[in-house]
């Protein structure tokens, strides 16, 4: 590859335009044409008719599909796309009209209710009523228990990282439904025509293009104003109509506080990256590993019992200060027949960030045929090359003409906002994020991050407080909050909590295991007491390559060496040696060896790759369904580690057979507890999976399971009813009763999904257990 020097981007991202006001080019999907060999980066490819993109916005600056999700302030509707409105032309009109169907006379809902079915920019919030809602938590405590805090253990008094938000004293939101006649598509064109009338408004205000929030009342419940459009002179009727009117802890205020909080957090410098907002100007280098590590913060402003908090923590965004290109141009000089094959499977389904704009992009694809000198068109309809774009919009200078440009497909939420088609990305102009789980398995490399990103937690207190001090020293943003009425504590929340007493950690025979509780690892002190009930493996399978055979057979005989200590007699397994690592190799040994009277499988693998692994487990959970175990060989290739490494995988053989290896007492007669979660396959096209566990015995360490099969991203679980009836009957087969007090642990399931729990999940258990009444003659619990 010639001038290897000449791709080395480096991360620019000169110039310094807002993303609002440039968008990505090359939207548009490439014209089908004739499939092509592949071919190296910089090699030239025969010509084709450019492909022809989405129009961008209106004075030559391509479109991103994310322009539209910043926030809806005002304010930058003086950068909005289309003409800007003369404030000297608006007319007012006022006078009420009869409210639009469903404006008042709702019931009030809940907040989590509240907030689950109603969305900025939805229209959905205007069908409730103007009149002023009472809000208040959802109830599920028993009337009986009057304070659900405990009373065992050493009191402390400990600081959380919230900061309470203020407001001023019998403060209300107005919050107003906004129609334009003739409708208007643009969300920038409604703030611009609307923000003409900034007299009647005021400034203080949020609008999302439908919904608008203010802080003081108009005069008439339904104001009609005229703004007119300059482009092409049309005058537009504005109808605003009061919907309703907000206190503090309302969903809908909480949510505008978040957005105003988004707000301040522009105003300090700080740039949003993903969900989380980071300052690039403190960015670390790492130069060993070639890394950087930006510090940032995850906010969000939530009602917490009787308070509004603004909860923060310290974010560090993990980038490499090398490009993509730069890693291609590396990939290629070592060489290889596969380097195409490489390539995609290094970058494809990895995040990249574009420092021009700080957004971070998916690769889907690489279009080896595209290349930075193909043409697209602007929404002014002439042609640029994608260099030439970012030379007027970016002041930054290509300088490998030939390599190939990276596809971002639009996700769900923003082909739904209408963008369809995919962007096309520069390899010089993206920067790898996250770690690998290569680089997440090099000890040196985790060492060296954590020196920047693991704060102990005094450090971390002088970072919050820094933060809160920086937002309210700074002028513009102190202005901003107090035309808001609201101010934030300088101060952490303080809280009263326990150190709960040591738990006691039982083995086999009654043993009690000696450990720190500040420590909160036992598994040193584990080593020559037997397990609770440990499982004899008599006949099984180890699958290795060749050139591992020496460390298969130290580990083979470590095993026998720890496990009758710990009560687990391990017998000389079969070893099945393989001539190299494919995992063709690998499928075809195990399904030569898995046999009927085979208790476990273990697969020496010499790397952590993922599609070898899920092609083993695929192989052993489903199609030839046995406990399997895969060890790596850098996990076993340390002789001083090996006998604390076999300890620790003699334990997890003995739990897939089925042992127990420890317990905690459990003061509970006759108690279930059930867990409830539900994974979502991101390439399945929607489809979910939900897993339902039940503790069947005393000490709750055997559980029953079951899955139940969703579809269309569904977090509460269908078919819950059969799991639970299965779980139940599985308890009274162990314990000849049935559990008479039921535990659910629900995970995954946010607050404003709490209302659905109770009607949808909660009448599936209650019918279970109706079910199970009578079972042997024993009651339900």
């Amino acid at each position: 590859m010639p001038g290897k020097a000449r791709g080395r981007a480096r991360g620019r991202a000169r110039g310094g335009r807002e993303a609002q006001e440039t968008r990505r080019p090359g939207e548009q999907q490439p014209q089908l044409g004739e499939i092509q060999e592949p071919r190296r980066p910089g090699e030239q490819q025969p010509q084709q008719a450019p492909a022809t993109p989405l129009l961008g916005a209106e004075g030559g600056s391509p479109p991103d599909p994310r322009e539209d999700v910043g926030e809806p302030f005002p304010a930058l509707a003086a950068g909005a796309v289309g003409p800007a409105v003369s404030s000297g032309r608006a007319a007012y009109r006022g006078g009420a009209r009869e409210p639009r169907p469903g404006m008042a006379g709702e019931v009030p809902r809940v907040p989590v209710e509240e907030m689950q079915r109603m969305a900025i920019g939805t229209g959905e919030a205007s069908a409730t009523g103007h009149q002023r809602a009472e809000y208040g938590d959802l109830t599920t405590r028993p009337a009986h228990i009057i304070d659900k805090k405990g009373t065992s253990g050493r009191p402390i008094e400990l600081s959380a990282n919230y900061f309470r938000l203020e407001t001023a004293p019998n403060l209300i939101l107005y919050q107003y439904h906004v129609d334009y006649n003739p409708p208007i598509e643009s969300r920038r064109l409604k703030a611009a025509l609307l923000g003409a009338h900034e007299e009647l408004l005021g400034k203080v205000r949020v609008f999302d293009g439908m919904i608008l929030y203010l802080l003081k009342r108009l005069h008439e419940k339904k104001t009609e104003v005229y703004s007119t459009r300059q482009y092409d002179g049309e005058q537009i009727r504005i109808t605003i109509t009061l919907t309703n009117e907000l206190p503090p802890n309302s969903p809908q205020f909480i949510q505008v506080a978040n957005i105003i909080f988004r707000r301040i957090l522009s105003m300090i410098d700080m740039k949003q990256i993903g969900r989380n907002y980071f300052n690039p100007t403190l960015s670390v280098n790492i130069p060993r590993h070639r890394l950087q590590v930006m510090p940032g913060f995850t906010t969000s402003i939530l009602q917490y019992e009787t308070s509004v908090l603004l909860g923060i923590d310290v974010a560090h965004k993990i980038l490499r200060t090398d490009t993509v290109l730069d890693i291609m141009y590396e990939m290629y000089e070592r060489g290889g027949a596969s380097f195409y094959d490489d390539v995609f499977k290094k970058f494809v389904g990895s995040i990249v960030l574009t420092r021009y704009n700080n957004k971070t992009y998916r690769c889907d694809d690489i279009e080896w045929d595209k290349h930075p000198k193909d043409t697209f068109k602007m929404r002014d309809g002439s042609d640029i090359s994608y260099k030439d774009y970012y030379k007027q919009h970016y002041n930054i200078t290509i300088t490998d003409d030939e390599q190939p440009l990276l596809v971002s497909k639009p996700s769900k939420s923003e082909q739904k906002r209408g963008h369809k088609d995919p962007i096309y990305l520069l390899p010089e102009l993206c920067t790898l994020t996250g770690l690998s789980e290569e680089v997440r398995s090099d000890f040196h490399v985790m060492k060296d991050v954590a020196t920047h990103t693991r704060l102990e937690p005094s450090a971390r207190s002088e970072r919050l407080y820094s933060f809160i001090n920086k937002i309210s020293q700074n002028e513009e943003v102190a202005a901003y909050l107090r035309d808001w009425r609201m101010r934030f504590s300088d101060r952490l929340m303080k809280l009263q909590a326990r150190i709960l007493p040591q738990e006691k950690i039982i083995q086999g025979n009654n043993a009690v295991i000696n450990y720190r509780q500040e420590d909160a690892e036992w598994s040193r002190d584990m080593r020559g007491k037997q397990l609770l009930v440990p499982v004899r493996l008599q006949n099984w399978v180890v699958i290795g390559t060749r050139r591992d055979t020496g460390l298969v057979t130290d580990l083979v005989s470590t095993l026998n060496r720890v496990g009758p200590p710990m009560g687990m007699f391990i017998d000389k397994p079969r070893i099945v040696e393989l001539p190299n690592d494919r995992n063709d190799s690998y499928i075809a040994a195990l399904r030569e060896n898995i046999s009927p009277n085979v208790q476990m499988v273990l697969c020496v693998c010499p790397s952590s790759k993922k599609d070898r692994y899920d092609a083993i487990k695929k192989t052993c959970c489903i199609d030839h369904p046995i406990p399997s175990q895969v060890v790596l060989t850098r996990t076993i290739s340390k002789k001083q580690m090996l006998m604390s490494v076999a300890t620790k995988i003699a334990i997890q053989l003995n739990c897939k057979l089925g042992g127990e290896v420890w317990a905690v007492e459990i003061p509970l007669q006759h108690t279930m507890v059930i867990g409830i979660d539900t994974y979502h396959d991101s390439s399945s096209k929607g489809r979910s999976v939900g897993g339902v566990v039940c503790s069947v015995n005393r000490l709750m360490t055997r559980y029953y399971s079951k899955v139940t099969f969703q579809h269309n991203h569904q977090e509460l679980i269908d078919g819950l009813e059969p799991a639970i009836i299965g779980g139940l009957r599985q308890f009274h087969a162990v314990n000849g009763v049935l559990p008479e007090k039921i535990i659910v642990y629900r995970d995954g399931v946010g607050d404003g999904q709490l209302p659905a729990v109770f009607e949808h999940e909660v009448p599936q258990m209650i019918q279970a257990m109706k079910k199970c009444r009578g079972h042997r003659g024993h009651k339900a619990p």
